[in-house]
């Protein structure tokens, strides 16, 4: 499996960690400062390998704080990963092509990140039998059986289900639909879920207030009404709350909270989900 140093988003944790300790080493903590602007961009430096100068702090309370903007990132990526694509399909008016070609951008924008957890909590919470032992499996960098099957069946699923849509001419639109959906789906995880780990990026992301939350729904639910009208916007959001239930459910009993990689499996379930949902309404 790909090593957490291998992500951008853990190598900036680390930052943060080190940030902290120097603080509590000379009894100072340097004072918040931040903007919308700069909530944005931390949360695009967070979520993707797109690099973004200017942005080294990521203490909890900061990233907690730039959770409403996630579902804009999922946009602005969903996006930059679909320009190859819709070039690949003006030139081959395959679907399925388009498909492969926009997940690809977005894998490699975001380093895996998301793919990345779901492996490791598929092989966690399949492998291991006691809450530590889970906790290790999804630390070691090596994948598992039950990481190589989980990411079969996400990547098989989310290209089927474009497919679907393509079908209908709205392949292009559940891309979008699914990365803003999926990205307003990890701060509610973030809220209800406590850390499972006293380290991490599940700790060091902090928990961010409800009213962060909110915002980022209501953006995403404002995207999406813009993208498929009040209808589709309904049930794909239905659809990504349940899957951030079912994670959640699931999360709680086999760990008892919430890491880095139950953030990112949650994004990738909330796709399909989202997905799903998608393909049941157009």
């Amino acid at each position: 499996m790909i090593s957490k140093d291998h992500n951008q988003n853990e190598t900036n944790m680390q930052s943060a960690d080190s940030s902290k300790n120097d603080g509590a080493n000379v009894g100072v903590e340097a004072p918040i400062k931040t903007s919308v602007i700069s909530d944005f961009w931390r949360a695009l430096a967070l979520l993707s390998r797109v690099p973004v100068y200017g942005i080294d702090d990521f203490r909890a309370e900061l990233i907690a704080r730039s959770v409403w903007s996630w579902p804009l990132v999922g946009l602005l990526l969903a996006g930059f990963a679909m320009l190859p694509a819709m070039l690949v399909y003006q030139l081959t008016e395959s679907i399925l092509i388009f498909a492969i070609i926009a997940l690809a951008g977005m894998v490699l924008l975001t380093g895996c990140m998301h793919e990345d957890g779901m492996a490791d909590c598929a092989d966690g919470f399949g492998g291991g039998f006691e809450r530590a032992r889970k906790l290790e499996i999804m630390r070691d960098s090596q994948i598992g059986t039950y990481g190589v099957v989980a990411l079969i069946l996400c990547f098989g699923l989310r290209l089927v289900l474009m497919s679907v849509a393509g079908d209908g001419g709205q392949a292009a639109i559940l891309f979008l639909v699914m990365a803003i959906s999926s990205r307003a789906a990890m701060p509610i995880m973030m809220h209800i879920l406590p850390p499972a780990r006293n380290d991490g990026l599940g700790k060091g992301a902090g928990r961010p207030s409800l009213m962060m939350v909110g915002l980022a729904v209501l953006i995403a639910a404002i995207l999406a009404f813009v993208l498929t009208g009040l209808v589709t916007t309904v049930v794909v959001l239905a659809g990504a709350l349940l899957a951030v239930g079912l994670m959640a459910m699931v999360a709680k009993w086999q760990i008892g909270g919430q890491t880095g990689d139950v953030l990112g499996a949650t994004q990738l379930l909330s796709e399909l989900f989202v997905g799903i949902a998608f393909v049941a309404v157009i």
